[in-house]
């Protein structure tokens, strides 16, 4: 009888154990409450994006005669999902006017501003301090930076930019950060692809790993695209001593380009590089 009574006893204490475990599981916080993901460090893109998101083969660049095979543009593959973009007709004739003189009127020679989501894949690293309610990027070509407002839900700039006006959201692991309000100076890349002041870019920024983050850009311009398209392509974490931001003040290096033209005994009506201002 006593051994009958241990074993109904113990039933219960267990049954009751199972009860507040299912009990504290309905519990646990949703994803929306868990805190967001760690993406402060330095964070880098590799590949060609920043010379054609459309992928190409490599070829003689204008530096080769004095670079030789450094100075050459590298191939690479596409970052645009579905592989072109689609441009209306009218606005690929413009880009194939931009690419036929690309280093002439690339606004990234002359070190303007490249703009988002351009900054993001510049061959260059960027430190990413993130905060509950702000974001700070910290570009090092140019030293550009640029800050990301997680409390500002629906606002805009009073006025353009070069890097735009950033708001932004969490939705689980992914940081949506959506730019409006640049100018339309800024190219996408060195192959002459362009937007007009309409430009609208919705980032998303998913970690997949501690290292690794899946970047992807949706670009609107109805003013350029027919339709919203996609970029996408991994952000690489720097590790070890080289993990930082330097200096790269690039107006020092655009002088030649930009002013040679001013010099004594040169012509003065045939600048290097175009659309100045």
């Amino acid at each position: 009888m006593k051994k009958l009574i241990y074993c109904v006893a113990a039933l219960v204490c267990v049954f009751s154990f199972l009860g507040c475990a299912g009990q504290q599981n309905n519990n646990l916080p949703s994803q929306d409450m868990l805190d967001p993901p760690n993406l402060n460090g330095v964070w880098q893109a590799l590949g060609s994006a920043h010379w054609n998101l459309e992928g190409q083969n490599a070829f003689k660049g204008p530096a080769t005669d004095v670079l030789g095979a450094l100075g050459g543009i590298p191939a690479g593959v596409s970052y645009v999902e579905g592989g072109a973009i689609p441009y209306t007709r009218a606005a690929l004739i413009q880009r194939e006017a931009n690419r036929e003189e690309w280093n002439k009127l690339d606004p990234a020679v002359k070190c303007y501003i490249p703009g988002i989501p351009r900054q993001t894949y510049m061959p260059f690293p960027f430190h990413i301090i993130q905060s509950d309610n702000k974001i700070f990027v910290a570009y090092e070509f140019g030293s550009n930076s640029r800050m990301i407002h997680l409390d500002r839900p629906g606002t805009r700039a009073e006025l353009p930019s070069w890097m735009g006006y950033s708001t932004a959201r969490w939705e689980g692991e992914t940081l949506v950060v959506v730019v409006t309000d640049q100018v339309a100076e800024t190219w996408l890349d060195a192959a002459g692809n362009f937007h007009s002041e309409d430009l609208v870019v919705t980032e998303r920024y998913t970690p997949m790993g501690p290292d690794h983050i899946n970047y992807q850009a949706v670009i609107e311009d109805p003013k350029v695209f027919t339709r919203p398209w996609t970029i996408q392509l991994t952000l690489y974490r720097r590790k070890g001593n080289d993990a930082r931001i330097l200096e790269y003040k690039c107006v020092e290096f655009a002088e030649d380009a930009v002013y040679g033209h001013l010099r004594k005994g040169e012509d003065m009506d045939q600048p290097n590089v175009k659309k100045l201002f």
